[in-house]
């Protein structure tokens, strides 16, 4: 499959031999499950692929750079493929072959979420992918939405909240997320839609707001710019929403949408000068710099009782 780049690279956890059937169990079995996680070098998906093998799974971990995933610390504890999930000859039957759970976080173009392409280019293809896993019997995919579905809804956000998505970007999610669904009308299988909100950490792009600060602040600039920081949003440690996601792997019986966030509103301006003084930093904020965006709410948050009630039940059990 030169043409597709898809190249398997054996690295310690092999695949496991049999295909699990869906079952109303309350958990997975992690060692004996073979998670196949796509966008796995990303800034979500390194850190998730860690955490699934912290909790012992199994992982083939997919992205189109080898050497890039030669890089992170993993490598050598998981099957590695190389692969363009785009790529119109990808022989998806054989990429999960032995797979039992896919989780889908690969999706290009970020964070341009106004072009057309999320749902010119990657909509098509990654329902195209998802089927096709689906139909070679996959029976669980976990998919990462966004916040952005919500569009410009204010306040806390549960899951029962209706999409009304503003952005190109958001309005591909949204509509991947109901093409599934329909699909599930046709294979059983458990579809797991976790919306990411505002996540922070090591990998995260070098342009967000706190990759920004800390570059300013390394430099040693006087000033940082940046809007007047009223906005209140949701932040999640990169870490802790790659254990939210990892939790939800582990549970086959929790269906639908699932909000992956902290569920505490933060605004803006109190998030940077909380990582001013984190760094003991005495850089200035000129504040107004900016303007606000127009494809967010002024005030939005994730309600994280759902997510909340899942990790309970995991630290119980």
């Amino acid at each position: 499959m030169a043409a597709a780049r898809q190249e398997f690279v054996s690295q310690g956890c092999q695949s496991s031999a049999a295909r699990r059937a869906f079952s109303g169990s309350r958990a997975l079995t992690a060692a004996t499950t073979t998670v196949l996680v796509t966008g796995a070098t990303g800034f979500v998906g390194r850190h998730l692929v860690s955490a699934l093998l912290c909790r012992s799974f199994k992982v083939r971990a997919v992205a189109r750079d080898l050497d890039s995933a030669r890089s992170l610390p993993w490598f050598a504890q998981v099957e590695f493929v190389a692969a363009d999930l785009h790529a119109p000859d990808l022989d998806v039957e054989r990429l999960v072959e032995g797979v039992d759970v896919v989780a889908h976080l690969a999706w290009s173009g970020l964070p341009n979420y106004q072009a057309l392409f999320h749902f010119e280019r990657n909509l098509p293809a990654d329902y195209a992918f998802l089927k096709r896993a689906v139909a070679a019997g996959v029976s669980q995919v976990l998919v990462t939405g966004t916040c952005f579905e919500y569009g410009l809804q204010s306040g806390p956000l549960a899951e029962s909240v209706s999409p009304q998505p503003c952005t190109p970007y958001g309005l591909a999610k949204h509509t991947l997320r109901l093409f599934l669904q329909a699909l599930q009308h046709e294979h059983a299988f458990c579809l797991q839609w976790a919306r990411l909100f505002y996540l922070h950490g090591e990998g995260q792009n070098a342009n967000s707001l706190l990759a920004s600060l800390d570059r300013a602040i390394d430099g040693g600039e006087a000033q940082f710019n940046m809007s007047m920081g009223d906005q209140l949003r949701d932040y999640l440690e990169i870490t802790e929403a790659a254990s939210q996601l990892a939790s939800l792997i582990g549970r086959p019986d929790v269906d639908g949408v699932i909000n992956c966030c902290s569920g505490r509103p933060i605004s803006v301006r109190a998030l940077v000068e909380q990582r001013v003084r984190e760094r003991q930093s005495t850089i200035e904020l000129n504040l107004g710099h900016y303007g606000y965006s127009a494809h967010e709410p002024m005030a939005f948050w994730g309600d994280a009782r759902r997510i909340s009630q899942l990790k309970g039940q995991e630290h119980v059990a």
